[in-house]
C-alpha cells in the first residue's frame, strides 16, 4: 500500500490506477488457509466475516488474529460451543460481544472506534425460537453502523401481539424492516400489508414435519401476495442484516443531505 501511495505522490500513476491497485492490495493472503478481504468495508460498507463452521481451532484462531491486527475487529459466524470457548480463552483480553441466542460473535481490540451511519433497522420475530436469527441480523446491522430495534414473539397465531411491536417500529421511524418467521411463514405477508418501508423476510428452520426446516416458510414468503417483500435464504440472519443495513444507511445519507 505504501508503494502505491508513494507512486501516486510522485505523479508516477494516476488516481484511477492507484484506486485499482489499492483494491487489489486489499485482498490479503493468510498462508494457504484463508484469503481475507480486509478492505471490503471500505469498498462496500460491508465488513469481512469469518465463517467458523468446519475450521480447526488453529485455523480459526490465526484468521481472527490476522483480522484483528488488520482492522481492529473480527466478526465470526456459525460458531460451535467448543470454538467459542477456545476464542474466549485466546482473546479474553479483547472485547467480545455475543448475543445470548445466536452463534455469532464480534471480537474487538481495545480502543476500536465504533462508527454510526445513521440507518435504523427494525427486526420482528414470529416466535422466541427465532431470536437467534434475529440477533444475528441485529449484530451485523449494528456493526455496519445502524441503530437496531428488535421485537420478539409477534407471530400471527395471536395477531393482537403484533400491534405494539409495529407501533414501536413506526415511532422509531425505521428505514428498513426484517421479519423472521418459521412454520408457515405468514408473518412477513401480514406485516408488509401494514407498513411503508422495505421489508426483508427471513424463513426460519423452526418448523417440523412436512415442509419443515424452513422449507414451507421459504415457499410461503416467495409466494407472498403483499408487495414490497424481499426474501433471503433459510436462517440467513447475516444476509438480511447486511441488505437491511445497506438500505437503511443509504436512506440515512440521503436524509443528512436533505
Amino acid at each position: 500500500m505504501r508503494e502505491v501511495l508513494e507512486k501516486l505522490a510522485k505523479g508516477e500513476i494516476s488516481v484511477e490506477d492507484a484506486e485499482k491497485a489499492l483494491k487489489i492490495n486489499f485482498v490479503e493472503n493468510l498462508a494457504s488457509v484463508a484469503r481475507l478481504d480486509v478492505g471490503r468495508e471500505n469498498r462496500r460498507k460491508v465488513p469481512e466475516m469469518i465463517f467458523a463452521e468446519g475450521k480447526t481451532s488453529d485455523d480459526l484462531r490465526n484468521i481472527c488474529t490476522r483480522m484483528i491486527d488488520s482492522t481492529g475487529r473480527a466478526i465470526i459466524t456459525r460458531l460451535s460451543e467448543s470454538q467459542l470457548r477456545e476464542l474466549r480463552r485466546e482473546f479474553g483480553s479483547h472485547r467480545i460481544q455475543r448475543p445470548p441466542h445466536c452463534t455469532s460473535i464480534v471480537i474487538k481490540r481495545e480502543g476500536y472506534a465504533e462508527h454510526h451511519e445513521g440507518g435504523r433497522v427494525g427486526i420482528i420475530t414470529a416466535g422466541t425460537v427465532d431470536l437467534g436469527i434475529a440477533e444475528e441480523a441485529a449484530l451485523i446491522a449494528g456493526e455496519m453502523g445502524c441503530e437496531t430495534f428488535l421485537e420478539a414473539d409477534a407471530g400471527v397465531a395471536g395477531i393482537h401481539r403484533l400491534v405494539e411491536p409495529l407501533k414501536r417500529m413506526i415511532e422509531s421511524d425505521i428505514d428498513c424492516l426484517i421479519v423472521v418467521a418459521g412454520r408457515e411463514g405468514a408473518l412477513p405477508t401480514v406485516v408488509a400489508g401494514l407498513v411503508d418501508v422495505p421489508l426483508i423476510a427471513v424463513p426460519a428452520s423452526s418448523g417440523y414435519g412436512f415442509g419443515g426446516r424452513g422449507e414451507a416458510a421459504l415457499m410461503a414468503m416467495l409466494q407472498a401476495c403483499s408487495l414490497g417483500i424481499a426474501v433471503v435464504n433459510i436462517d440467513s440472519g447475516i444476509a438480511a442484516g447486511v441488505v437491511a443495513a445497506q438500505i437503511a444507511n443509504r436512506i440515512a445519507r440521503a436524509r443528512s443531505r436533505a
